[in-house]
């Protein structure tokens, strides 16, 4: 997909975000876990060969094809699916970072399996999740994740496969001179905006759009947060709101791939911070069960908005990293029902404990389903003192 050239940028890009994902520094002989599916195998040696070049240990491993996990899940008793392999959790204790390089094979091969498995197989994973957001927490863990194009991926977008890596060439500044410089100088914006929004405090916000209209506080001790390095790309700019203040109805637009179901047109009403209406053109009943997950499923977990001039994701790419960053005519907005994420806690997270999580209204659940909207919409900010005023309007935020 990628002559070599590209590739070379694409890996040094993936290591811009890997470091800067980190809170701590990256030592000599760091372990540095790179996971790829199967054609993603030209980017990962070619990652594993720059990591060496910098004096770290790749711990190359492939991931499991479409059969394998569709074998897993339908053959394995709940046993043998809750069973972690022994010494993940300790190799998971000795790793300082975590490089995800993702294509898919299949975006259709768990349409038939029960959600109920498919969440057994993850609530397994629970201790090796609360390994990497310890040590990430700790500034001794950090990770990334990237995309690489597939036939598979582009059919589902509805694109030539040239048409779907152009794409990801130009939303990674693949055709940039040298795009570490580009995603540089973006994060030195990104970081304005940042300071921006967070002079604003617990506002709240109230988004309008001929499909949305959706009120919620950003909430206390929150710090707004966007390229952080863990996804590429990234232009979103997100908070964890305060999810028991969520109101509103809110309308996804653009579809989504989840556990092997496409999802179209998910309509949502919020009353009290909890989703007590739904409906969805495709996938209902799976809609609905993801819904009822856990008991923090059908509440927010985090709220964003992309600046369509950051962005250079136009189409539909049938995967969320690149869905929940499009840019297109009027940028875009995405709630994500389910977990919320800790690193927009404002205070020092040796003190973000679970019952202060529930005291500042963090969300907690097994799911985070980003749903995304690309209407034409107007954001305000409340401030607690009553001034108001557009923070994003048009596909533009008004800084």
């Amino acid at each position: 997909m990628f002559d070599t050239l590209t590739l070379e940028k694409y890996a040094e890009v993936i290591l811009w975000g890997l470091y800067r994902g980190r809170k701590g520094t990256f030592r000599k002989s760091d372990l540095i876990l790179v996971q790829y599916d199967h054609d993603a195998l030209p980017l990962a040696e070619e990652v594993c060969m720059q990591l060496h070049d910098r004096g770290l240990i790749p711990v190359p491993r492939a991931t499991a094809t479409p059969r394998m996990e569709y074998d897993k899940l339908t053959r394995a008793n709940n046993k043998r699916l809750s069973t972690l392999i022994p010494g993940e959790k300790d190799l998971y204790n000795h790793l300082n970072g975590s490089i995800s390089l993702l294509a898919p094979a299949s975006l259709t091969h768990l349409a038939g399996v029960d959600p109920e498995l498919i969440g057994l197989a993850q609530r397994a994973r629970s201790p090796i999740r609360s390994i990497m957001h310890t040590r990430e927490d700790m500034g001794s863990f950090g990770w990334t994740l990237c995309m690489y194009p597939t036939r598979p991926l582009a059919a589902q977008a509805g694109l030539a496969v040239e048409a779907y890596a152009d794409q990801i060439r130009r939303a990674c500044y693949l055709d940039a001179g040298t795009p570490t410089r580009k995603w540089s100088l973006l994060a030195r914006r990104i970081e304005e905006l940042r300071t921006w929004l967070n002079s604003f405090g617990n506002c709240t916000i109230r988004v309008e759009s001929d499909t949305v209209d959706l009120l919620l506080k950003v909430g206390e001790h929150r710090a707004w947060a966007g390229l952080t390095g863990r996804n590429l790309p990234s232009f979103e700019l997100y908070v964890s709101p305060d999810s028991r203040t969520v109101e509103g109805t809110y309308h996804a637009d653009l579809p989504s791939f989840r556990s092997g179901n496409i999802v179209r047109n998910v309509r949502l009403e919020f009353r009290a911070g909890r989703v007590t209406q739904v409906s969805a053109e495709h996938s209902q009943e799976f809609v609905v069960k993801q819904l009822n997950m856990d008991i923090g499923a059908s509440c927010v977990g985090e709220f964003a908005l992309v600046d369509r001039r950051f962005s250079p994701i136009t189409h539909f790419m049938a995967n969320t990293l690149y869905d929940e960053n499009h840019g297109g005519e009027w940028g875009s907005m995405h709630i994500a029902l389910g977990n919320s994420y800790s690193n927009t806690y404002a205070g020092d997270m040796a003190t973000f404990s679970d019952a202060v999580r529930r005291s500042l209204g963090f969300n907690s659940s097994q799911l985070h389903w980003d749903l995304v909207n690309t209407d034409r919409k107007r954001a305000t900010a409340t401030a607690p003192d009553g001034t108001r005023q557009t923070i994003y309007e048009d596909g533009e935020f008004r800084l």
